[in-house]
């Protein structure tokens, strides 16, 4: 088989054809994607058209653009140069001013509804308010025009999905989400925690390089592959919850011993992400594995719901299912494996006595979830 662009810059920067594969596979396990998707990743990847990415920030700590440049499956170099084309990224592009200005727009003008663009940050609600100006323009004029002209809007981290701490109570500039401030936008998709997890934006991009659309939304316009499971179901410390063995003090007998961290503040049974899956710093470990409780930063308005961090959630007998399985289950395995059949990437196959089945599945229409809004 002729080696395409993709492989051969791969080969130059020392990354075997089996390592690639083993990204693909990754990526087909996070997306929840039956088995045999690894090659139609690897086939889409390798051979797709790359899509034009702007990265816009605005009021922000830059803590999502730190996430994504620790991305090590690929690195953040193999994602700009080989999956996906970043036009504008004000931290990370070598033009600055006028030039990087100049950018942006020539890539809205001769792109337009054939982009992708990246929300980080809130957005101030008054154009006027003279907070976050870049290139003398306002952070919502920006916004309004970039978002408004895109294929796709990603709001990256919880600043952008649903307003973040420069929303919290008093909110001086008035700062809103991306869904808020451009109300209407095409296709937008909330990749909240602070920060993302830039092993779920990558898996996002993967997504829609594979099947031609978009994943399947929760209520919050999340990916259900990511956000579509509570922490608490996935966590590791979960026997140690239904045995009813708690950590009542930090250093105790019981953190020592890895028990659960309900008691100690834990907000998993209410905040839905992926990080027991995933993990953070390539794979290392996460927040809990760490010994600390989830403060829930992936859920709407996490700094006044979610506090005090240190005190144990109200009222979890049942462990709030009712609030979070409302379209993920079915959702996530019904229209995620529907819609793998339809864009050919693979049959959903079962082993019976020694024999290969492939099981025939209808037709799928998209599932978007609900299109609530950030709530405030």
């Amino acid at each position: 088989m002729a080696h395409t662009r993709l492989m051969r810059e791969l080969q130059r920067q020392g990354v075997s054809r089996r390592e690639f594969l083993t990204f693909c596979a990754s990526m087909a396990t996070v997306l929840g994607l039956p088995e045999g998707s690894a090659a139609a990743i690897a086939k889409a990847v390798e051979n797709e058209k790359r899509p034009i990415l702007v990265w816009l920030e605005f009021q922000d700590c830059a803590g999502n653009t730190e996430s994504f440049l620790r991305a090590s499956h690929p690195t953040v170099a193999d994602l700009v140069l080989d999956t996906i084309s970043l036009n504008y990224h004000e931290t990370l592009m070598a033009a600055a001013g006028a030039q990087a200005e100049g950018v942006l727009d020539e890539t809205v003008k001769q792109n337009k509804g054939n982009y992708i663009a990246l929300v980080e940050g809130s957005i101030p609600g008054d154009a006027d308010s003279g907070y976050c100006c870049i290139g003398g323009r306002s952070a919502l004029d920006i916004a309004r025009e970039v978002c408004g002209n895109a294929a796709a809007t990603i709001a990256v981290g919880t600043c952008a999905t649903f307003g973040g701490i420069p929303a919290a109570r008093p909110n001086p500039t008035r700062a809103l989400s991306v869904a808020d401030a451009v109300p209407g936008v095409r296709n937008l998709i909330n990749m909240s925690a602070c920060p993302a997890n830039a092993e779920n934006i990558t898996a996002l991009i993967v997504y829609y390089l594979t099947l031609k659309q978009w994943p399947p939304l929760d209520r919050y316009r999340r990916p259900l592959f990511a956000y579509g499971k509570s922490i608490h179901d996935g966590c590791e410390r979960r026997a140690h919850f239904d045995a009813g063995q708690y950590v009542e003090s930090w250093g105790d007998e019981a953190h020592r011993h890895g028990h659960c961290l309900y008691k100690m503040g834990c907000k998993g049974p209410a905040t839905s992400q992926n990080c027991p899956n995933v993990g953070w710093n390539e794979h290392t470990n996460w927040p809990i594995g760490c010994g600390h409780p989830c403060i829930g930063c992936a859920e709407p308005n996490f700094w006044d719901v979610m506090t005090p961090f240190y005190q144990k959630l109200p009222d979890v007998a049942g462990v709030n299912t009712d609030r979070w399985l409302d379209t993920v289950g079915v959702g996530l395995t019904g229209a995620v494996a529907a819609g793998v059949v339809v864009h050919g990437i693979g049959e959903v196959m079962r082993r019976g006595r020694g024999r290969l089945v492939v099981e025939e599945k209808p037709a799928a229409g998209k599932g978007t979830g609900e299109q609530a809004g950030a709530k405030k």
